[in-house]
């Protein structure tokens, strides 16, 4: 009975005793963690010891690593900002469109009651359905037609483009403006800034319904101008400010332009084209960028301050029979 009864009491004692090695070697084991936590701390703070806690340290340490992350967005954003407010991370998320970058945006602006120019213009250079498509996806020309909404949001004007868009799917809708207005500065504004917004393009370019393009010939003279991080491209001109209020170009804002009353020189809004980073400025500062009593005008006011290349292009003079021209108002 002596010797059964001691068996029990030797295993139970082997037992304890693997016990007790086992969670001194784990304790061990924190300590170590802990004097290696510490001993990391002391290197990143310069300080020869410590009295925070494991805690306390591993917050540190992953504030340290925040940091680093900050500070490599933040280099990201100044490198976007020196290549003209344009992010390596952006990215297409429409699934709808190619992910090559278009070459170009053409915005061509229309109103109530132009679908017979806007058919014209379908059928000369735009097209339609495949066509429209193809163009989009072989040059990299994406074409839509711009325009607000009716001030009465119920009236038919508006169920009328809805319908044309749900046709042809080319319409790019600028809910925030109302047709017809006197506003047409903010109509561009509103474009360009949607435009970028929506699309990565190289270049982002405004026609107007009357003006017919040589699409082949303006793709290729925009693939000129690549190297040229920030572009406006156009027919410049300059002019006559009128401070009248009854003369048909009547300047509101005229005492800015000094005692000679002349414009700066600028586009003709015809047809002009900017350049993917100076459209992304628009969006960015789409809130601040004043206007003036044209909507010419006030697109060259928003880059007169930029170190933006100016280009006054002979060819887009669309309404003088320049030779070589690639558009013509009809």
């Amino acid at each position: 009975m002596i010797h059964r009864s001691t068996m029990p009491s030797l295993l139970i004692c082997m037992i304890a005793s693997f016990a007790s090695i086992y969670v001194a070697g784990r304790l061990w084991q924190n300590t170590e963690d802990r004097i290696y936590l510490v001993k990391e701390l002391e290197k990143l703070t310069g300080q020869g010891q410590s009295s925070l806690s494991v805690d306390d340290t591993l917050k540190v340490i992953a504030c340290r690593e925040q940091r680093k992350k900050l500070d490599t967005l933040e280099m990201e954003l100044s490198t976007a900002r020196k290549e003209g407010f344009v992010s390596n991370h952006a990215t297409e998320t429409n699934r709808t469109y190619s992910k090559r970058k278009p070459l170009v945006v053409i915005g061509i602006f229309t109103k109530f009651g132009s679908k017979n120019s806007r058919d014209a213009i379908r059928r000369a250079w735009m097209g339609t359905g495949t066509a429209l498509r193809k163009m989009e996806e072989t040059k990299g020309i994406i074409t839509r037609f711009v325009i607000g909404r009716s001030a009465n949001r119920g009236d038919s004007l508006n169920e009328d483009i809805d319908r044309e868009n749900w046709q042809n799917n080319d319409f790019v809708i600028l809910d925030d403006y109302a047709e017809p207005s006197e506003e047409l500065p903010m109509k561009s504004k509103l474009f360009f800034a949607e435009a970028a917004d929506k699309w990565d393009a190289y270049f982002y370019a405004k026609v107007n319904d009357d003006v017919y393009v040589n699409i082949r010939a303006f793709g290729a003279t925009l693939t000129t101008h690549l190297d040229k991080p920030r572009v406006y491209i156009g027919c410049m001109k300059s002019g006559k400010v009128f401070s009248q209020p009854n003369h048909k170009w009547h300047e509101p804002e005229w005492w800015k332009f000094g005692d000679k009353k002349a414009y700066f020189r600028h586009a003709s809004g015809e047809m002009y084209v900017i350049s993917g980073a100076l459209a992304k400025f628009i969006s960015i500062n789409k809130f601040i960028l004043g206007t003036y009593g044209h909507a010419d005008v006030s697109a060259g006011a928003w880059f007169i301050g930029l170190d933006v290349k100016h280009v006054d292009e002979e060819k887009f003079c669309c309404s003088s029979a320049s030779p070589g021209a690639l558009c013509a108002v009809v």
